[in-house]
């Protein structure tokens, strides 16, 4: 399954089992702003990430952000303590990214996800495409997934035992998902 066919069935699941989250989520970004974004990170993002952020930018708008905190995003997805970042929001994250100093993080690695103050999270690697995790204080584990399209299936399998009843810590109260 390609990238975009996985990210189409998170969101077709999401609007189904939490439509409120779904209707909160931004549209697409544009090849300009993927292209500016490059051109500062000095780093051509992978063609699977540029995929995904043609059909969602998951930046929260300018006015909602909060520059106290090293990301934001949409909370509660894709899980309680980490979010999905848009192009700003990655940008940000991979210019200040608290690995980058000590010789662990790697330049082709873009962070896609994350929590509040960048500790943990997960990057696609620009040369091959895998998917990786961070952890800071702990080892960063490299190919958790194959690509990008992999980690939105488990999302996706995530999401449909959401919306079966069938996810001991996150119901779905009045359209949005509600982590226990």
């Amino acid at each position: 399954m390609s990238v975009v066919e996985s990210w189409s069935r998170v969101m077709s699941l999401l609007r189904e089992c939490a439509p409120a989250d779904h209707a909160d989520l931004p549209g697409p970004a544009t090849e300009q702003m993927i292209a500016a974004a490059e051109e500062r990170m000095g780093v051509s993002l992978p063609q699977d990430l540029r995929a995904w952020l043609l059909q969602n930018n998951l930046d929260l708008p300018e006015d909602e952000a909060d520059d106290e905190v090293a990301c934001c995003g949409y909370a509660g997805f894709p899980d309680e303590g980490s979010f999905f970042l848009g192009i700003r929001a990655m940008e940000k994250l991979y210019a200040n990214h608290p690995l980058s100093g000590g010789g662990e993080w790697r330049e082709e690695w873009i962070p896609f996800l994350s929590d509040q103050d960048g500790w943990t999270g997960r990057f696609i690697d620009a040369k091959d495409g895998r998917i990786g995790r961070w952890f800071v204080g702990e080892p960063t584990l490299t190919g958790e997934y194959a690509s990008l399209a992999h980690h939105f299936d488990s999302v996706a399998e995530m999401l449909t035992r959401i919306g079966a009843g069938d996810h001991p810590t996150c119901p779905v109260v009045d359209g949005r998902l509600v982590w226990l």
